[in-house]
């Protein structure tokens, strides 16, 4: 089976810090929480609150708030290695099993996970290990997006001399503008927005080519 090169941070958050149904239960109720309160304004009883346990109990598990966000980020590690992992070129066409894997996270998943994201991210501008850890899942995100868009050069379904690092970057930018959208309009319409992001996608993918060195030239 086909599977893109992933650092070791993958193999970390998939094998060894692997989350029991408890801390799950916990992490579902921290993000209704959060979405709803404000990662700031939100306390960890209205978390042990939420999760049907008393306030001792919860801090049996996670120690903070901080704790808590971590706790979301492997789990988010976790789900990126699974994706990743089961795009294979065997399997049909890649930008289509791309496609269907971006719809899980941005379509798919309810509207509180795009509101977090926004709260985590304005938390990074300020908080170093905060930062450190949104930089962390972009970076495997990115890594795997570089090995399936190599791959399907390879095959064949992108053009061999597309630019990728351009390529790459106008996907992340147009993704974060999609999850920013998402998290600020209660009536954002998601489906046609998808289908917006995924048209310009695929023309992007077609228009940014590498330049032939001469090609400035007079």
């Amino acid at each position: 089976m086909w599977v893109p090169h992933l650092p070791p941070p993958f193999a970390f958050a998939s094998s060894e810090r692997v989350l029991t149904e408890r801390h799950s239960r916990i992490l579902d109720a921290a993000e209704h929480v959060f979405a709803r309160a404000g990662f700031h304004a939100a306390t960890m009883n209205d978390v042990a609150a939420e999760a049907g346990m008393s306030p001792g109990n919860l801090y049996r598990y996670f120690a903070s708030k901080d704790v808590i966000i971590a706790g979301m980020a492997e789990r988010d590690r976790a789900s990126i290695v699974a994706d990743f992992a089961a795009l294979d070129p065997r399997a049909g066409n890649l930008l289509n099993q791309l496609e269907a894997l971006a719809r899980r996270h941005l379509v798919d998943e309810p509207r509180e996970k795009a509101i977090i994201a926004l709260q985590i991210w304005a938390e990074a501008a300020r908080n170093p290990e905060m930062a450190a850890m949104c930089a962390d899942i972009d970076g495997m995100v990115m890594t795997g997006l570089t090995a399936a868009v190599a791959a399907a050069k390879d095959g064949g379904e992108l053009p061999a001399d597309l630019d990728e690092v351009r390529f790459l970057q106008a996907m992340s930018m147009l993704a974060d503008g999609f999850f920013c959208r998402r998290a600020l309009d209660p009536n954002f319409d998601t489906e046609a927005a998808a289908e917006t992001m995924f048209t310009a996608m695929r023309g992007l993918a077609q228009a940014m080519r590498l330049q032939s060195p001469d090609t400035n030239q007079p």
